[in-house]
Parts: C-alpha cells; structure tokens; sequence
C-alpha cells in the first residue's frame, strides 16, 4: 500500500525535496505523491505575491481531523485551488520517522510541521495540517512560526468526546493504548495529556455534525477570511430580502421601464438562482466578450467555465428611455420584478454572436433564426436585482430547487457523489440502465452516490416534449419504484435551451457544478439540433460534447460519465447496451424522433423499451394534440 502524506503539484514537490533532503537528508519518494502531469488550464488565477495560510487541525487521535482535511482539499481540487494536505501519521513514517512520543519529539515534531506548512503557504498554498499537537505551548509556536514572516494561521479544534474516537478507532490504537502495548498514548496514558484550546479560530464538534457539514466549517472559515473566493461555497443569489422590497418597488417606480421577454425572464431566473455563478446580472460588453471568445468568466482571481452568452436585448426606444440612468426597473407582464443597476449598453452584433455561440449564422436554425429575426440591436448589461423568485405557476414550482436548496437536500442524504441526467425527451428502460450501471460503479468508491434527475425547465423547440409531459413521466418512474427515489433527486434545471452542441454542453454541465454535481452524464447528441442545410446530418458531432468537456477551462473538477448507448434485444425482449459481438439485427433502436412518432401515431412500444404508465403519459398527452387539431 503506497503512503501518502503530502499531496502536491509538481513545482511544490520540488520546492520541499530541494528543502528537506538539504537539511535532514532523508528520502522523500516515501512520503509526497506527485500526481500525474494533466494538460489542463487552473481555473483559479493566483494574484501577484498571493500567500496561502495554514490550517491546524489539532485533537485526539480518532477526531476526524484527517477525514475533515483530506474531504476539504478534495473539495478545494475540484476548483485548482493550490492546497497541501500535512497528516501526522503519515509524516511520522516519512521525514519524521526519528521521532518518538516523548515531549520532546513532540515538540520538534510540530516545529518541522510548522516549517513545512509555513514555506508552502508563502508559496501560495492553503496548508492543511492534521496533527493531534496536544500541548498549547508547541501549537502556540507554530502560529508564532507563521506570524513572525505574516502567514496567516487558523487553528482548528476537532472536538470529539474520547469515547467516540474509541469507537471510531479503526487500528485498535486505543485498546492497545489502555492494555499498555502504547505508551505516552495522547488522552489515555498519564503522562500524554491532551491541552484543550482555549480560544480556537473555529471549534468543529466532529462528534455532532457529519464530515461534510464539518468540511463546510472549514471552508466558511476560509471564504470568511478571504483566503478562498465566495463563489466556491456560496451560489450567487440576487434576490432582494423581504424587509426591502415594498420600499425598493416604490422607489423605482420613477425609473425607466425595460419589458422581459419570457426568454429573458427564463435568464434573470438563471442568473437570480445562481445558476450562472459569478455572474451577477446580464453581462456587460467585457464579460460578453470574454464569454463568446473564451468561453470563460472571470471574478474574484478565479477563472469559471461560462460558453452561452447571458445578455438582456433591447430595442432603440429602450435604449432612449434608458439614457441618463444608472438603474432601470424590469417588468414582466407589466408586473415590476426587478432591477438592473449602474447598466452599461452596447450594439448587440448579431452575426458575431451566433457565430461564436452556435458556428452558424444559418437562420434555418431555430436559436439563430429568433436572435436574427428579433427586433432588438442592442444588449443591456448590468447587476440584477429580483424583487422575489420567479414563479410560473404551472404546476411545476415545487420542482424548481436552486442550487443551494439542491446542496441542501444532497447533505440530508449524505450523498458523497452526485451525478446528473439530462435529457430533453422522456426516460426509456434503456436510459435507466444507464443509470443504474453508473449508481454501481460509483459504490464501489463512494457510499451515498444520489442521482440529480435534471430535465431542462426553459424554453424549448415546438417539436420537443414539453416540460410538463416529461417531468409527469418522471415522476411516474418514481413513483413505479423504477428509479430509485430514496437516492433520486428530480428538480427543474431552469435555464432555456439554445440547441449550440458542444458549445451548450459547457454550459449545461458547469450549471451542474453550482449546485453540487461531480459527475455528469453526456448524452449522445447532446444540444444538438439537425443542420439546417442538408437535415439528413447533424450540425454538431453526437460525440464531441464529452470530448470537449474532458478539456473545458473550469470545468476539470467534473468527472465525464460517456453515454452508453442502449437498444431492445429482440431475442431477449429487452433493453441492452449495444454488444459488438451481436449482429444489429438483433437489436431494435427506437430513437427519440421514432418514440415520439410513435405516439403520436398511438403505436405502443414493447413493454421492455418503457414502463407501461410512464409510456401512457406521452401517449395521453400526443392524443390530446391530436383531438385539439
């Protein structure tokens, strides 16, 4: 079994051995893991002369203190967030294997620690140091070893009664401890106490809480001392509280008058929620240009995958109303429900935006044709500000979790992986086969894998299902037992569709991220849409939304699950991942244009391809359409 103990990039490995071999002449192969090179962008931009600070996590052996480290660095990592993990054990059977437990050793053993945190730190590190350390006055050095050349130090007191970290204690430490097979064993032996702190900079009770809620006191103590960007916990959220809303809506009643469209709503929803993090209203020219160019946003020093375009157009007699005003008030309907503030406008270069967001300026595309065909010229950027959440009022607004509602469901069912299934027809047996294959895989690493079932909420083609019909038949999948509903959650993803391939896939995943997912699901032919000069081929290759996104800027942190694609095996009577060594002719492929063809035309599939009542759904609703006409 390999030891790991410190876990960094590479120029940081480099810079401890150069240290460490010099002045203790060990070797140190034993105890850094140098991960493999990745040609992958950071998505987190290190300021000039940017310090990091240490960590101290300090408590009896069993606490969670190396548990609470190594889940925060994970979380860290996933944001390229330069970040070392310093774990007693660990560095006891490498640079620190001359020690011994006397207080003395103790004591040095802190003060290398120390060191090593601190050089890693003003290399721009967050050092994250798990060490029992349990006298005050060797953890009283360390912080002064990290004040005295200005490195901010947080110590971190993991909390846990002794007889939990017993009953946690998974090398039998303790029990070998009290039947005197270890001496000087911290919190047991007389002559090891463990010193308490006295005023910690964050008291973790790990004995009360879950690892993940611990984590997140960790990273609150992080964002609070703004050593971490905000974005990284907090999805932006640009409602304006309660207490403040009459007095704002009266006050911008003197304001120009801007009307959303539906679309444009569906987008302030998006950018309300913080689904677009840390996008803070419809984009201005420099964040546009960034977007269409690079495909990325950039706030506070970080680097955040953006690909679609969030912009507000407008029309000349807006712009003429709006001239003069910082601020202008957003109505939808004629209802007040919002504010843009200090706005900025700019031409709206619609042959450019469509070539940068779609490849195409064809308007026989359905996106394109809208964008060029609008009666609009110009694009209003600025702060959002929405009097209260958008509701629509169909039926469907229990379903519309934010981001930070959806984190909040996943830390009630302790879900430790999150994957997600889009999908812009109803589910089929062979997609659920999917979805089960992936919920295995992923226990065999994780224990509470939950599924996000996470249709697209906005606007859609006139020929896709709409959204009622697909969330009411995934809702019977649920309620049939054939999705699992204890590990499935079903939400509205809320933001429209614009049919841009690869380019939309970006968008669709990095949505995904705010609220929490780390592996994503892409599906064959992901936003595409058939090209509008010969419809017998697609405009976007079916397989390179998941090969773009083993690359994208930002989004690294997300784990890429390739769709696997699954037919009904006419000898077996039913649904199968396609198997090379059978011929197709034992296989029937019922696509999403031939299931909906179906349906209209009444056919009903074989009982193997979907469940009875979830086919009756878009049956019944195919029915009523063609009763209406």
């Amino acid at each position: 079994m390999q030891l790991v103990s410190i876990y960094c990039s590479i120029p940081l490995a480099q810079i401890i051995k150069t240290l460490y071999l010099h002045r203790f002449s060990l070797t140190i192969d034993s105890f850094v893991h140098i991960p493999p090179v990745k040609n992958t962008k950071m998505s987190f931009i290190k300021p000039k002369n940017h310090q990091g600070c240490t960590v101290w996590l300090t408590g009896l052996s069993g606490s969670g203190k190396t548990t609470i480290a190594r889940n925060t660095k994970k979380f860290l990592d996933r944001f390229n967030i330069p970040v070392v993990h310093l774990d007693g054990d660990g560095l006891r059977k490498g640079i620190n294997s001359n020690l011994g437990f006397s207080k003395e050793d103790r004591r040095e053993n802190i003060r290398r620690v120390a060191e090593m945190a601190v050089f890693m730190a003003q290399h721009g590190s967050i050092a994250l140091v798990s060490l029992i350390s349990p006298y005050a006055e060797y953890r009283l050095a360390a912080r002064q070893a990290h004040e005295s050349v200005n490195i901010k130090f947080y110590e971190v007191y993991v909390n846990t009664p002794i007889e939990i970290c017993e009953v946690r204690d998974p090398k039998q430490l303790y029990r070998l401890a009290r039947s005197g097979d270890i001496p000087n064993f911290t919190g047991v032996s007389s002559g090891a106490p463990y010193e308490v702190p006295i005023c910690p900079d964050l008291l973790i009770e790990s004995g009360i809480y879950a690892i993940e809620e611990c984590c997140t006191k960790v990273l609150r103590l992080l964002v609070d001392q703004k050593m971490v960007p905000s974005a990284i916990l907090d999805p932006v959220d640009m409602h304006i509280d309660i207490t403040q809303k009459i007095d704002l809506i009266e006050a911008s009643k003197a304001l120009p008058k801007i009307s959303l469209s539906k679309l444009s709503l569906q987008w302030a929803q998006v950018i309300a929620e913080g689904w677009a993090t840390p996008l803070e209203g419809f984009m201005r020219e420099s964040e546009y240009l960034e977007c269409i160019h690079l495909k990325t946003i950039t706030a506070n020093n970080m680097v955040h995958s953006q690909s679609i375009p969030i912009v507000l157009p407008i029309r000349d007699d807006d712009k003429r109303r709006a001239r003069g005003f910082n601020t202008v008030e957003l109505l939808y309907e004629e209802k007040p429900v919002g504010l843009l503030i200090d706005v900025e406008i700019y031409e709206d270069r619609k042959k450019e935006r469509c070539a940068r967001t779609f490849g195409s300026v064809d308007v026989g595309h359905p996106t394109i044709k809208s964008i060029m065909e609008s009666d609009t010229c110009w694009l209003m950027g600025g702060r959002l500000q929405m009097f209260e959440r958008v509701q629509w009022n169909d039926g469907l607004d229990k379903y519309r979790l934010t981001p930070q509602e959806i984190r909040h469901r996943l830390i009630q069912m302790k879900a430790d992986a999150v994957f997600v299934f889009q999908l812009r027809n109803p589910l089929h047996n062979g997609h659920v086969l999917l979805i089960d294959e992936t919920y295995e895989k992923l226990r065999a690493t994780y224990e509470h894998p939950v599924l996000l079932l996470h249709p697209i909420g906005g606007w859609t083609k006139d020929d896709d299902v709409p959204l009622h019909v697909r969330m009411e038949q995934h809702q019977v999948l649920l309620d049939e037992k054939v999705l699992d509903a204890s590990r499935t959650i079903l939400s509205i993803f809320p933001s429209p569709m614009s049919y841009a391939g690869p380019t939309e896939v970006q968008w669709h995943a990095k949505g995904r991220i705010v609220a929490g997912v780390d592996h994503y699901i892409v599906g064959r032919d992901p936003a595409g849409v058939k090209d509008p000069s010969d419809p017998s081929r697609d405009l976007y290759d079916p397989t390179h939304g998941a090969k773009i996104l083993q690359k994208a800027p930002g989004l690294q942190c997300l784990n890429i699950i390739p769709f696997k694609v699954a037919a009904l095996n006419k000898k077996r009577n039913k649904m199968e991942f396609l198997n090379p060594d059978l011929s197709l002719d034992d296989y029937e492929l019922i696509s999403g244009s031939r299931m909906r063809q179906m349906a209209r035309d009444g056919e009903n599939p074989p009982e193997a391809f979907m469940n009875p009542k979830a086919w009756s759904v878009l049956a019944e609703y195919y029915k009523s359409l063609q009763a209406t006409k």
